[in-house]
């Protein structure tokens, strides 16, 4: 499966006002109502977490560096939270601790106070104070994660939880990986700690990178769990996530390596440059346990199916014309990329507004791959389609449409019909995701399509239905994706993106049958 590669970031720093320092202590507001947030004297606000008052673990706080925030700190509950333009003059870890300790926090338990910085650090502020100084938010990250993830005894304990930041301190790797704009020959480049390489998939980079980190000298000892912390630069999808926390577990399991993997997404106002990073630590099993493999059942489906459909015949059982079926092909993609604008539009109200970057990117690939194929054997056509998909469209998208291909191909060499084949896909993709007909996803429109069309063999009435489906949309609440997120008065009259996206390349397809 792919990355992202483009750059499909819909809002501009500017606009979403990363460098004001009270833009934080605002959001957690609306995220946490059990939080407070106290100005200093100096005006810098800290936000202070009263639901975590009466815990008996050490206190956790955060000094983040203004303009770079980790969905780590807004999605977890640390005792305190702020962010600093200036690392020298941020807040104290004193004044902090005096601030929790006024707030109620029984700070004899310990508190750890971590923080950005030039130098990797860590010191005693006082006898139940330490800091922990990290050089960059991938490590910050890892130490937080790490923080949260190690057992009951080392949370409850300051000298525990010393150690245990003591040996991540000492040894801890990190590397970092971004797409670049340059391309090595039709593939995506990555520049990888150890030089620039072509993407060609999860797999192949992810497995560089950890490679290049299991051999640093730092990493040497008896431990048995390894910790490990990705995260995705500037945002990826979370099925993308899902697949490089799967190939990081495969690798180490492999080398039968024990592992404890989390992972995070850095937004950074400096740079909109897309990417991971690598946080690696070699760790005792005092302080912390392996987890079992991640399941990735969306990538292993695509592959399920790969393994299936080229063991298979590469041709369908009913006759296929090419030009036809090129014609079509060339209609229905042209209508996507067409309406992009609105697809992009759509997505910007109700999603990450890059669903029509990508459904356009992958209309362009599709165009460019039918160049050279063979449509009348269009089984095995679509199944080296979906190889070059999953290298060149990204998205929860890209995955499903992947999926969906897979399994039509397989189809078409059993079913004796077309739409017979459309259906068994429909019903294999439902098997791999839970969105169904009227939670106001793409399948709103898919679903009424390929029924419509496996009951009356007519594609004009299952475009009517299609269209109806897409419409329903409108009104519907949103019980998937990030939408679901969202007020339904925020999605009301707009139809999903994904779903009318799906639309416009069905209008493009059957308009070619008049």
């Amino acid at each position: 499966m792919a990355l992202v590669v483009e750059q499909t970031l819909p809002y501009s720093a500017s606009a979403l006002h990363l460098e004001d320092p009270k833009r934080w202590s605002r959001l957690f507001d609306l995220i946490r109502p059990s939080v407070t947030v106290v100005e200093l004297s100096s005006g810098e606000p800290v936000v202070i977490d009263t639901a975590l008052i009466n815990s008996n673990d050490v206190a956790i706080a955060v000094v983040g560096r203004q303009g770079h925030l980790s969905n780590r700190v807004l999605s977890h509950s640390f005792a305190a939270f702020t962010v600093a333009q200036d690392q020298e003059l941020a807040v104290r870890s004193g004044e902090i601790v005096e601030l929790l300790h006024e707030s109620g926090f029984n700070t004899e338990c310990g508190v750890i106070v971590v923080r950005t910085g030039a130098k990797q650090n860590l010191r005693h502020v006082s006898e139940q104070t330490l800091e922990v100084t990290l050089p960059g938010e991938l490590k910050l990250d890892h130490v937080l994660s790490l923080l949260l993830s190690s057992n009951r005894e080392t949370k409850a304990s300051l000298a525990k939880t010393k150690a245990m930041l003591e040996q991540f301190v000492k040894a801890a790797v990190e590397t970092t990986s971004t797409f670049q704009e340059t391309k090595d020959g039709d593939r995506p480049s990555v520049a990888h700690a150890v030089g620039v390489a072509k993407f060609t998939s999860a797999k192949a980079a992810i497995n560089r990178d950890l490679e290049h980190l299991l051999g640093s000298k730092q990493l040497s000892g008896e431990y048995a769990v390894y910790s490990v912390h990705f995260s995705d630069l500037n945002g990826f999808s979370k099925l993308e996530n899902n697949i490089l926390a799967h190939e990081i577990s495969v690798c180490l399991s492999n080398k039968n390596l024990p592992s404890h993997i989390t992972q995070s997404t850095i937004r950074s106002s400096k740079s909109l440059t897309r990417g991971w990073g690598i946080s690696l630590c070699a760790i005792p099993t005092s302080f912390l346990s392996p987890q079992a493999r991640p399941s990735n059942t969306l990538a292993n489906s695509i592959a399920a199916v790969h393994l299936h459909s080229h063991a298979g015949p590469s041709s369908s059982k009913f006759l296929v014309s090419d030009a036809l079926v090129r014609k079509m092909i060339n209609a229905g993609c042209d209508s996507v990329i067409k309406d992009e604008p609105a697809i992009t539009e759509y997505d910007t109200i109700v999603g990450d507004g890059d669903c029509g970057y990508t459904l356009r990117d992958g209309a362009k690939q599709v165009l460019h791959f039918i160049s050279d194929a063979d449509l009348s054997k269009l089984p095995s056509a679509l199944s080296e389609l979906v190889d070059d998909l999953e290298v060149n469209m990204g998205g929860t998208s890209g995955a499903l449409y992947c999926i969906f291909l897979s399994s039509l191909a397989q189809n078409m060499s059993t079913a004796s019909s077309f739409p017979e084949a459309l259906k068994g896909a429909l019903d294999h993709l439902l098997k791999y995701t839970r969105a169904r007909l009227g939670d106001r996803t793409v399948l709103d429109c898919l679903i009424p399509f390929t029924e419509t069309l496996l009951r009356t063999g007519n594609a004009k009435k299952a475009l009517d239905e299609a269209v109806k489906g897409v419409e329903s949309t409108k009104k519907l609440e949103a019980k998937m994706g990030r939408s679901s997120y969202l007020d339904e008065a925020a999605t009301r009259g707009v139809p999903d993106p994904g779903a009318y996206g799906l639309l416009k390349l069905l209008e493009g397809m059957v308009g070619v049958l008049d």
